[in-house]
């Protein structure tokens, strides 16, 4: 349960190896979050998250093995993960494949990017919210990215794949009103991460630490969307008017 000051004393992160996944769980437990529940498809990274959750104040820390082109085994990997957290205040799905140019020609590889970032991603966090609904109460944080909002013809097999989870989240968010389960929807810009390791900077760009204090802040007021940076929203407001024939002329 949440404790007095309203802050989750329990996280299942799925997706558990994200170095932004790593940055908001740090926050946590800063915040008096004593449980954390770490799910990810590397041994050796999951230790080391593991371990970097239990240097930050965090008391009770398990890993869950998963991997995201397994669909079939979403609902196991929840079920296993709330099953170490006894139970869960909060769920964080940190799931997903950046593509590349060369992925569009690639069938198998467009079918991988897609199944780690939308398909598994939706079959995990609907037996997630029925297992907050059975608890009545929880959270889900999804990150999303701003790529979704506008498909861009860099990365459009990853795009769209996020476009689909942040649609998935809005719906499954409707879903859940009057249950006691909320979801936040998280947009950031490109973050330097593992992931986009030798992409070049681009506008709207952020941190993993701004990412990790934007959700922090979002769990304290209930936004439904969180923005980082909070610029974001109104670029991509703008983005979504452009034509397409110049939307294509516009580097980054």
């Amino acid at each position: 349960m949440l404790d007095a000051f309203g802050q989750p004393q329990s996280v299942v992160v799925l997706g558990g190896t994200s170095d932004l996944a790593g940055a908001i769980v740090e926050a946590l437990v800063r915040r008096r979050c004593r449980t954390v529940v770490l799910a990810g498809r590397d041994d050796q990274r999951l230790g080391a998250a593991a371990t970097a959750a239990t240097a930050t104040g965090a008391q009770h820390v398990s890993t869950v093995r998963f991997d995201a082109l397994d669909i079939a085994g979403a609902v196991a990997t929840v079920d296993d993960a709330f099953d170490a957290a006894g139970a869960a205040d909060l769920v964080l799905l940190a799931v997903g494949v950046l593509s590349h140019e060369r992925d569009e020609l690639d069938p198998e590889r467009t079918a991988e990017v897609v199944t780690a970032t939308y398909s598994w991603p939706a079959t995990a966090l609907t037996r997630a919210a029925a297992r907050l609904r059975e608890q009545g109460y929880g959270r889900i944080v999804v990150l999303s990215s701003v790529a979704a909002m506008r498909v861009r013809r860099q990365n459009f097999v990853y795009a769209s794949a996020k476009a689909g989870l942040d649609a998935f989240s809005i719906g499954l968010s409707e879903a859940l009103r009057g249950t006691g389960v909320a979801v936040q929807i998280v947009r950031p810009g490109r973050v330097p991460t593992k992931m986009t390791e030798g992409l070049p900077s681009a506008p709207m760009s952020s941190t993993p630490g701004a990412v990790a204090d934007a959700v922090m802040a979002g769990l304290e007021s209930g936004a439904p969307v969180i923005w980082v940076p909070p610029a974001a929203r109104w670029a991509m407001g703008l983005a979504r008017l452009v034509p397409q024939a110049l939307w294509r002329r516009i580097p980054g």
